[in-house]
């Protein structure tokens, strides 16, 4: 019986067919049953239609937003989460990855712009505790390589580094389970941050944060449905329910194209096998990683609580002391009175 999806994308296989290939490939079939049963589950679903691709993977993203092969696609996403009309050039090597490595990252990529400015993209599984400070710090990175990279260029062309040959650094993360700091605002998925002064002067200082809560962003579309653009690109990327596939192509017909690429590489199932054992590996550490942060903090706060009653309790051991004292001292004046009325 042909699924949901079926009717948009003829290509998409059974779930018979699916399995069949599969068992018929020793290497095919020892891969499968590596996955615990979920993992089948979500598999056999995606590639069936049953349910639509996860499109935030990593190796889906890149091949379907690839600035190399279609700028036009990654371009329109930035202009409409940017609010400004923004011109993908080309995708840049990550150069050796973060100031430290990011497990919780499930998606990460780097992309020139038009105007010469860098904007990174990342999808993160889980949150961090510090979502600000980390972008900070991203930023800052990416800022310093474009330093050195221009100040190099400067010194073999014999000049003086001119600072404003530096380009500004945008950062845009989306949370598919964001930091509990977000959740104070349920009626918006998309936070912009730059810096202003409180005296009204104006000066470019280069970085910028983009940041998009998609757990919060799905409660939204649940509650109002596909209102914008933005909207139907958040659904595209985020939601895998069929009913929301239909209603980003019905809305925007030009996804239906960006979808048809996912189930073609489905069709090569030793391809996305693969790739798909890769992601789960990412999310398997990503997931430790996220549990032992979570344990640390939990511990963290825990000794500050500990620091905290250790010097309530030696602050009350100062005051017990201050108050024996008083007595000793009340208790000598009662002495001494005692002996003067006996006298």
């Amino acid at each position: 019986m042909p699924t949901n999806l079926q009717k948009f994308f003829p290509m998409i296989r059974s779930r018979d067919e699916v399995l069949t290939e599969i068992t018929q490939n020793p290497l095919l079939l020892n891969r499968y049953r590596s996955w615990p049963p979920e993992r089948q589950e979500e598999f056999l679903d995606f590639c069936s239609g049953t349910r639509g691709v996860k499109l935030l993977y990593d190796s889906f993203f890149k091949e379907i937003m690839d600035p190399e092969r279609d700028p036009s696609r990654l371009s329109d996403l930035l202009t409409l989460l940017m609010g400004r009309k923004v011109s993908v050039v080309s995708a840049l090597p990550n150069e050796g990855g973060r100031i430290t490595p990011d497990t919780l990252v499930i998606m990460d990529i780097i992309v020139r712009l038009e105007d010469g400015s860098i904007t990174t993209v990342e999808v993160q599984k889980y949150g961090y505790a510090f979502p600000g400070q980390r972008a900070a710090c991203y930023s800052a990175d990416m800022l310093l390589r474009q330093y050195k990279k221009r100040r190099d260029e400067f010194s073999k062309e014999g000049k003086r580094m001119n600072y404003r040959a530096i380009k500004p650094v945008y950062t845009v993360v989306l949370y598919e389970t964001s930091p509990a700091v977000f959740h104070k605002y349920t009626d918006t998925y998309l936070h912009h941050f730059r810096q202003t002064s409180d005296t009204g002067l104006e000066m470019d200082l280069l970085e910028e944060f983009f940041f998009v809560p998609l757990d919060i962003m799905e409660q939204i579309l649940q509650n109002k449905g596909i209102r914008n653009k933005l909207d139907a690109w958040m659904a595209f990327l985020a939601l895998d329910d069929p009913k929301w596939v239909e209603n980003v192509i019905r809305a925007y017909p030009e996804f239906k194209s960006m979808y048809e690429e996912a189930y073609k590489m489905c069709l090569n199932l030793e391809g996305v096998m693969e790739m798909y054992s890769e992601e789960l590996a990412e999310l398997d550490r990503g997931t430790v990683q996220y549990m032992m942060d979570e344990m640390q903090e939990t511990i963290n706060q825990k000794d500050a609580q500990i620091v905290q009653q250790t010097e309530q309790i030696v602050q009350q051991a100062k005051q017990i002391t201050q108050l024996s004292e008083q007595i000793a001292k009340l208790n000598k004046q009662l002495e001494e009175r005692n002996r003067q009325i006996k006298e």
